[in-house]
């Protein structure tokens, strides 16, 4: 068989035991990813204008907009939201949150698909979610959120993830290759040996973040790895619990 081609006897789909945050796989390394075929939504995405707003029961999952500056510094101000991010600080002013949302507005969105997350009632933007970073650990799209403090422990993450899966699930797909890390592939059954497989979302957790781990795992993400990085704001060495979700299926 070809270099980095699938090989599917030699797939490990994670580690022995993925319930087991003590068990320490090695950190993704592209030298070791494989080439597979897959589905995923076409791009580049529609402008933030040409976005629907989606409509759960308490929330409005809709495109995000310059003028969602101010709320947006509010949550990335609250030093509880951000300390399970990469760098684990708030924004020093609003400049700093200008920059993180210059990224999702502006035309400069058509590499990413995050949306606000509103409540129903009022149009308060409580939350961020979505697919934000071209950077993919495992060569997969990846799924982010966050919300505002006083509105954890509200059912508010599940509903938004049942939102949300709904809105990429829904764009329209192309056919595929891509590299990824083999411990993340889901073969299509009858398929494994043409390198066909499922298409999947991955999260990335922080191993003190159960209740992120709780939305994911009541959202049909399943954890498949435990890995270890260097955290982005110095903290030393940070565990992190990684999920996938098999899109189309509800999850596995």
């Amino acid at each position: 068989m070809a270099d980095n081609t699938l090989d599917v006897v030699a797939i490990k789909n994670g580690t022995s035991n993925p319930d087991d945050s003590r068990v320490i796989d090695p950190k993704p390394d592209k030298s070791t990813f494989v080439r597979v075929k897959t589905t995923l939504p076409k791009r580049p995405f529609p402008l933030n204008a040409e976005r629907k707003a989606v409509y759960t029961e308490r929330l409005i999952i809709r495109p995000l907009f310059k003028t969602d500056l101010p709320a947006l510094h509010e949550l990335r101000t609250q030093p509880e939201v951000m300390v399970w991010t990469y760098l684990g600080v708030v924004d020093k002013d609003i400049g700093e949150t200008w920059q993180r949302l210059e990224r999702f507005v502006e035309g400069n969105e058509r590499e990413n698909y995050n949306c606000a997350i509103c409540l129903r009632e009022g149009g308060k933007l409580i939350g961020i979610g979505g697919f934000h970073d071209a950077m993919w650990s495992f060569g997969w799209p990846e799924i982010g959120y966050m919300f505002r403090r006083e509105y954890w422990g509200r059912g508010f993450g599940k509903e938004f993830m049942r939102g949300w899966e709904g809105i990429w699930g829904g764009l329209e797909r192309g056919v595929v290759e891509l590299m990824v890390d083999p411990r993340s592939v889901v073969v299509v059954e009858g398929e494994g040996e043409r390198g066909v497989v499922e298409e999947v979302v991955i999260a990335v957790t922080a191993e003190g973040n159960k209740a992120s781990q709780r939305i994911l795992e009541g959202s049909g993400f399943e954890r498949f790895l435990t890995w270890e990085e260097e955290d982005g704001g110095g903290r030393g060495l940070v565990r992190l619990p990684t999920y996938r979700f098999v899109v189309g299926k509800g999850g596995r």
